[in-house]
């Protein structure tokens, strides 16, 4: 990564892209709003303060930079704005929450806002069902922003506005090993949308068949293909139908996969797709663990196989794709479960997914090396590369594979330490740290299912609004900016 030492941060183009992005949040807060005039809620006026705020913000800083428009981000700026960019997104998404009092204190809000942008779905919320439904809705967009990644929304549309954003593209989308396209990154931006958007249409038309009424069907539908969790109910998933559980099951799977597959299947590329060894190992991991799941359930409690197979691959799906939605509560599961949900939970989805968590290629490309080294053991002379969809992957690939996983697991140590240090048990510590960074929603100890984390301390929160930045963004983004060598001129 060149970071283009000795040429000076352009501060501007920063500002600048970020004003577009504010742009885009407070255009969509305003699809809240108009449900807030339609409902004649009393804190109308105050939802719609918190939108000028943030499109004054935007006006603001559009000026400032507007000379700037049509330069183009290097490395130093794209990490920059991918990560501050974040920080913003979150503030300004808080607004709603703490201007019309649905979340009275700016941490709790800030919490939710960034577990929604982040798609995480933990919730400080004890009674979901109270709040108005704007602010439901504003709580589910936020899921949906984040999802795809509003950033690279503003890829897409770079274009138009003669800037271009190809640096910004591979930081958010999860790049570990780089796609060949036949198009350029904005085309596949743009398409990556319309998938997204089109996923979202279908699901909440299938849920509308099942009886979800129109408004819950759409907010489901914008957590589950963000994989985010935030649910209109205070049951989550739990009191729907069958015929919801497995629509919402299935939507949850396709979102866990590279969405640069979901392009390649409209293309035609069946072959390339089918081949791909991330998605027949993450389908696999699936298959094995919910079926697993589903002998233990069946053979330890009083239920039909139906319903031990339903509420294992739920759950399973839900955890490994870092949704958060549940049926169940597994931490009331045999501990041979309970051991294969931490572990699905230390997996995360597909690259270029939706999905949090260490991703599923890292651990496949782990698996290939430590195939290799056996086999090298037992054969010396044995020449044993390591490869990924047919290409041989250079040692500076798998290093930072392997780097990657070391810092995960050790950044996970060094947060569930913190989180014990500010008071928290081991379990809830450990549960909230794990959850958070790789965005699945629910942890261990009081932050399981069946509650919330409603009752950790203001530093808690921002500890672990911090780790859930630190996983959406895979560390190194955010990290980078810690270093002083990065700002050097």
């Amino acid at each position: 990564m060149n970071l283009r030492k000795g040429s000076p941060i352009n501060v501007l183009l920063i500002i600048h892209i970020i004003s577009i992005i504010l742009l885009f949040e407070g255009l969509f807060m305003l699809l809240a709003l108009a449900i807030a005039f339609y409902d004649r809620e009393p804190d109308t006026i105050q939802f719609a303060m918190a939108i000028a705020t943030t499109l004054g913000t935007s006006a603001i800083m559009y000026l400032i930079s507007w000379k700037r428009r049509h330069q183009e981000p290097g490395t130093r700026e794209s990490l920059v704005i991918v990560t501050i960019g974040w920080l913003f997104l979150a503030f300004f998404g808080c607004l709603p929450y703490v201007f019309t009092q649905a979340i009275p204190s700016f941490v709790d809000a800030y919490f939710e806002s960034m577990s929604g942008f982040t798609t995480t779905g933990s919730s400080i919320l004890t009674d979901i069902e109270a709040l108005p439904r704007s602010i439901l809705f504003w709580r589910s967009e936020t899921h949906w922003i984040g999802g795809m990644g509003i950033i690279v929304l503003v890829v897409a549309i770079m274009p138009l506005l003669k800037m271009y954003g190809s640096q910004l593209f591979n930081l958010e989308a999860s790049v570990v090993v780089e796609e060949k396209f036949s198009t350029k990154i904005r085309y596949v931006a743009r398409n990556i949308w319309l998938i997204y958007v089109g996923l979202t249409v279908i699901e909440t038309f299938l849920l509308r068949l099942g009886g979800m009424n129109l408004f819950d069907s759409i907010c489901h539908s914008f957590a589950t293909v963000a994989t985010g969790g935030f649910s209109t109910k205070n049951t989550s998933i739990t009191d729907y139908s069958p015929y919801i559980q497995y629509v919402i099951m299935l939507f949850m799977l396709l979102s866990g996969i590279n969405f640069v597959l979901h392009v390649l299947t409209l293309q035609g590329k069946f072959k390339r797709v089918i081949k791909n060894n991330e998605l027949r190992f993450y389908l696999k991991i699936v298959g094995f663990i919910g079926a697993l799941l589903s002998l233990i359930l069946f053979f330890s409690k009083d239920i039909s196989f139906e319903k031990a197979f339903r509420d294992s691959f739920f759950q399973v799906i839900s955890v490994i794709t870092a949704t958060g939605f549940a049926t169940d509560d597994y931490l009331l599961w045999p501990n041979q479960g309970i051991m294969l949900i931490v572990l699905i939970m230390l997996i995360g989805a597909c690259a270029g997914s939706t999905g949090g968590g260490v991703k599923v290629i890292r651990h496949y490309i782990n698996w290939q090396v430590i195939k290799r080294s056996v086999r090298q053991t037992i054969s010396p002379n044995a020449v044993c590369n390591v490869k990924y969809n047919n290409r041989l992957l250079t040692y500076k690939q798998v290093s930072a594979v392997s780097t990657f996983i070391l810092l995960y697991y050790g950044l996970v140590v060094i947060g569930t330490m913190s989180m014990v240090g500010l008071g928290n048990d081991w379990a809830t510590s450990f549960g909230s740290v794990v959850t958070t960074m790789g965005g699945i929603g629910p942890g261990f100890g009081l932050v399981g299912p069946a509650s919330n984390f409603s009752m950790l301390s203001d530093v808690s929160k921002l500890l672990l609004s911090f780790t859930m930045l630190l996983g959406r963004l895979e560390i190194f983004p955010v990290l980078t900016l810690f270093t002083p060598w990065f700002w050097r001129t």
